[in-house]
């Protein structure tokens, strides 16, 4: 079954998050589990973003997430936000195209 971790953040500094996800997918290359990312911005809150990013299951997120090169730019992700980001992980239990 198909996984999506959704991240909710809050950021005025959107250019240097987009410079930490390069670098991130420079370092977790042929490693990470990760298969599609996409970053949104709400429209009706300032500053607020969410990133849907897809994996092939719940337990490649995982495998994913413990890579040493996804917790160190975590962290530096971190000092870029606006507070505490919110995560929900989410099962994919129907996709369609229309």
């Amino acid at each position: 079954m198909s996984f999506i971790q959704l991240v909710e953040f809050k950021t005025t500094q959107i250019e240097a998050m987009f410079e930490l996800d390069q670098k991130w997918r420079d370092a977790t290359e042929g490693k990470r589990t990760a298969t599609a990312a996409t970053m949104t911005r709400d429209r009706d809150k300032p500053d607020t973003y969410l990133w849907l990013i897809e994996f092939p299951s719940s337990d490649a997120a995982m495998r994913n997430g413990q890579l040493p090169e996804t917790q160190a730019i975590s962290q530096e992700m971190m000092k870029v936000c606006d507070g505490e980001p919110i995560f929900r992980n989410l099962e994919v239990i129907e996709k369609r195209e229309l």
